[in-house]
Order: structure tokens, then sequence, then C-alpha cells
């Protein structure tokens, strides 16, 4: 049996703002440890707990275009260099996504294991125990899911109903609940036969194209459409842009899974220390506490504060007398809120993102394929930043109508084309680029070139670069 783990990398998770922004989400962030939620689902499925005769083919990431570089570098630190990439052009939900990956697949038709990126599983053994039950359905042309086992009545997810208990403790598939008020969330738990909605689906690849054909063929041509009309690189395939642009926007379980007929589907009940991590509240609740039930991440020092979720990423925070609080520090943005109000943090990126303020959806610290940038200070007709160029990477060639740049090195050796002149220099070393002369910086050497840049000019915005070549592609 040909197996492949589909995972779905979209989404901008606002609710844990400012951590998580639209330009680096919170899959891609390593929130629980070293590594990002990203490389742990991807991590999730290991050939040695498959069973024997299970051909494990490399994963398939569903992402966008603005994601593209940072998850081609989160697979590259965790060693997935084998792992496809495919990028949508647009939002289109889950479904459109599932059936892209369906039919990128449909030459080997393999059992695909769908997973959203996003998630934390604790227990990976009992996720891999539950997983070895739902291949086994799978393989027999049914759709296995798997349904988390509750640990309290919430109202934030979407619950299973459970039918008749079959073999190797699954379950028959009933009905997919929305999700309930208070009162409701409490009766279903009581009874026993309910579970949450995990968004993980189980099935072959031909299956999930002969379901959605029977009930949207719309979606299915749609996606056709802009499979065929994409473009394939070694380092990731572009859907058709307007041909997927125009598919209908549908979730997994409303375009499939709600309208199947009895029988054809199975849940696998799993307790695993699941958490969809959607919140400052859950992520509380899932990690590592003190005596005082705090959660400390970074440089924090709390006194006589209890219950608190307390994380630095940039300097030393002290809390005095805080109880269920939360105070997340990033460089460029302070977040304090009480627990009881957590769910108006998205809000806040909302009302960011109207003023046009960039905190909504940019760190002060900006990633790019070649490496990142820092922007530690501006003022009028200035800016200053730290660049990192990662070995053998380089900026594209490029100019600026309104602002000139100097660059001095800190550590590495930097190459610098600047008109019809190239220089090497090293640490200690600067140059001056003045506004209007085409420019390139690249890192010949082995170890990162670290880099300090002033600009100075009438306008210093991003946009003001003319490219004229790029070894990434971007425009």
């Amino acid at each position: 049996m040909k197996l492949v783990s589909v995972i779905l990398c979209g989404g901008s998770g606002t609710r844990l703002w400012p951590l998580s922004r639209e330009q680096y989400p919170k899959q891609l962030l390593p929130l629980l440890g070293a590594s990002s939620l990203l490389q742990a689902t991807v991590a999730r499925l290991q050939p040695k707990t498959l069973p024997e005769e299970t051909e494990l083919l490399p994963p398939l990431i569903m992402t966008n275009g603005q994601y593209r570089f940072l998850v081609a570098e989160q697979l590259r630190q965790m060693g997935a260099v084998d792992a496809r990439i495919v990028l949508e052009p647009c939002g289109r939900n889950t479904a459109p996504a599932l059936t892209v990956a369906a039919l990128v697949e449909r030459a080997h038709d393999p059992v695909m294991v769908v997973m959203p990126s996003d998630h934390m599983i604790g227990d990976i053994s009992a996720f891999q125990k539950a997983l070895r039950v739902a291949l086994s359905y799978a393989a027999t042309g049914k759709v296995a899911t798997f349904g988390i086992v509750p640990s309290g009545p919430e109202t934030g997810f979407g619950y299973i109903r459970k039918g008749p208990r079959l073999e190797e403790g699954a379950y028959g598939l009933d009905a997919f609940v929305e999700k309930p008020e208070q009162n409701t969330a409490a009766s279903w738990l009581k009874t026993g036969n309910y579970l949450w909605n995990s968004g993980i689906f189980v099935l072959r690849s031909s299956l999930w194209l002969a379901h959605l054909a029977a009930r949207n063929p719309e979606m299915l041509a749609a996606c056709k459409k802009a499979v065929e009309e994409g473009e394939a690189s070694p380092d990731f395939t572009r859907l058709g842009e307007k041909a997927f642009a125009d598919c209908p926007a549908d979730s997994i379980d409303y375009a499939v899974m709600e309208h199947l007929p009895a029988g054809e589907a199975v849940v696998i009940p799993l307790d695993a220390n699941w958490s969809d991590v959607g919140s400052w509240g859950a992520l509380w609740n899932i990690s590592d506490k003190d005596a005082q039930d705090n959660v400390l991440m970074g440089d924090v020092l709390p006194f006589e504060s209890r219950r608190c979720y307390l994380r630095s990423e940039h300097r030393l925070v002290a809390c005095v007398g805080l109880e269920d609080m939360v105070v997340v520090e990033t460089p460029d943005v302070v977040l304090v809120a009480h627990r009881e109000h957590l769910q108006s943090v998205g809000k806040i990126a909302g009302h960011l993102k109207q003023r046009g303020r960039p905190e909504s959806d940019a760190h002060r610290k900006v990633f790019r394929p070649w490496g990142h940038y820092d922007s530690v200070d501006h003022g009028h007709r200035f800016q200053v930043k730290r660049i990192v160029v990662n070995p053998g990477a380089s900026l594209s060639l490029q100019m600026h109508h309104h602002r000139a740049e100097h660059w001095i090195v800190v550590s590495g050796t930097a190459r610098v084309t600047a008109g019809e002149k190239s220089i090497l220099l090293s640490e200690n070393q600067s140059t001056y680029i003045p506004l209007g002369v085409p420019h390139r910086l690249e890192n010949p050497g082995k170890i990162p070139l670290e880099m300090i840049e002033v600009q100075s000019g009438s306008y210093l915005g991003e946009d003001d670069i003319l490219r004229f070549e790029d070894s990434y592609g971007r425009s």
C-alpha cells in the first residue's frame, strides 16, 4: 500500500497575534519547542511505525505563494528535502486543496493522511496506533477520520456523533455536528457519543475524487484545470491562477464528508493530548507550568503571579502580582490580556490592518529566500537594518528610485555588484550604493554574512525595488 501525508498549510492564526501574523503564521512558529507545528506535522508519519509493506511517499505540502520559501526552508532544516510543495494562488478552503493533492497523486492512488499543519499531538504513539486502525479501513474503501476524545464541553469545535461500534475500536460515523452552545455541549459530553472533529482524514485519492465528482463536479473540473495549467519546477508546483480562483470554496466536511451514505465512513477515537493551538488560552493549557501554574517562555521574571502565560521574544519581561494574564513581548509589540478576554485578540490584528499598521501582518524581523533582515531603527529619511544572507545565497539585481544605501560587513564575506563594478568586502569593510544604481549583494562564503544597512532617502518602503534578475523567481 502506498501512503502519503497531505499537509494543509494555510491560514494566518490571528488569535495568536502578535506572535502569529499574516506573513508568518502559527504553523511556522516553534510554539512548544524547537520545531514548528509544520515540522512536527511532517515528522508525524515515520516508515518504522507503519504497517509492513507500506511505501511512504514524500509528503505533499499545500500552501500559498507567500509562504513558499519559509516552508521550503523549514523542510530543509528537518531534512525533508524530498517533500513536494504545491502553491495555491488564493485561499479556497480545504476541499479544493485536498482535491488538488488527490489529482497530483492520482497516478499512484495512495492512501492520503490529510492533516492540518497547525495542530499539536502530544502522544505520538497513541496517534500512530489510531492511524494503523484508520489505514486498515481506508484500504477497504472507507473514509476514516479521527474524533478527539473531549476533555470538556468545548463550544469552539465541531463534533462527530458516533454510530455503531466496529472492529479495532472504530465506530461508524453517524453525523458531523456544528459547534454547540454550552448547555448542549455539556449534555453531549455526558452521553459519551460525541467526539471533537479533528480535521484529520485518511482515504484513497481515487475515493475522494469519486465522491467529489458525484457531489461537486464544478469544483473537480476547476481543480483539474488548475493542475493542468500549472507550472512545475524542481522546488514548487504552481497552480493555474485563474482556474483555481474560479473554483468554489468549501471545506472537506461540507463538500463531501457530511453527505456520505451510512457505512461509507468510520471514526476512530483519539486520546492523544491533541490541541488545535487556537488561542493563547489553548497554548497555556498544553504547555509545561511552574509551581504557580505559570507558563514561562524566554527571559521572564514572575513575582507573586499565578496562572499566567508569560512569553518574551526580545528582552526581559518582569511581572508582579498578576493572575490569569497573558503577556507576550516581541521586538515591536507587547500584548497584555486577561485570559477571560482572549477571544478578542484576533480583533486587534483586524483593527491594525484597517489602519494600515504593519504590525498586523509582519514582524520586525522579515524572512526572505536568501536569509532575513531586522529593522533596527528608523526615523525621518533614514532606516537601519541588520541583514543576514545565507551561505551561497544572493539578493536580486535591483535598483531603488528613492533611496541610497550604506553597507557595513559585521562578519562573513560579501560580494557587491554596483553598476559595472564588483568587489569583495570582509569584516569591518563598507561600501556605498548611490540612488538609481543597479546593485546586488551575494554571500560567496560558507558562513552566514551579517551586515548593517543604513538607508537614506525620501521614501524607504519595501516596494521601492526594481528587480532586473532574481534567483527565486520574484518579479
